[in-house]
């Protein structure tokens, strides 16, 4: 029976990749690194939270260029060489986050802002008066 278990049980995350797609989700309170192979499906995901970064620190340029170096590293331990990388947000940490990924030695083929930008969509909500 525990013979039958281990063979239908497969790590599906533990597949090489020799190149994939790294997105960099930057916001005011976190930076998100996501690896995905070239068809999207996510391979690993690190964050500044994930890191250990509690609170405020969270938000900080420190934090999301480490969790892009966690990204990275068990990225190339899966044997990633070339990637894209996909920045999206408004955050602090995605000028170092991919200053960390160029860093890294990975080849990067290019570099794209994919934030979504309104062409006036929604009303914004009303100015908060303190």
């Amino acid at each position: 029976m525990s013979n039958k278990s281990k063979k239908i049980r497969s790590r599906k995350g533990r597949r090489g990749i020799q190149k994939g797609v790294i997105h960099i989700q930057a916001s005011f309170n976190n930076t998100i690194i996501t690896v995905t192979d070239v068809r999207g499906q996510v391979i690993l995901w690190c964050s500044a939270g994930a890191c250990g970064f509690r609170g405020t620190r969270k938000s900080t340029p420190f934090a999301a260029q480490a969790a892009a170096e966690n990204a990275i590293r068990a990225s190339m331990d899966r044997g990633m060489k070339q990637a894209e990388v996909m920045m999206s947000g408004p955050g602090p940490g995605r000028d170092t986050a991919l200053r960390a990924i160029r860093r890294s030695g990975v080849i990067l083929s290019f570099v794209r802002d994919v934030t979504p930008m309104p062409y006036n969509g929604c009303r914004p909500p009303r100015k908060r008066r303190v």
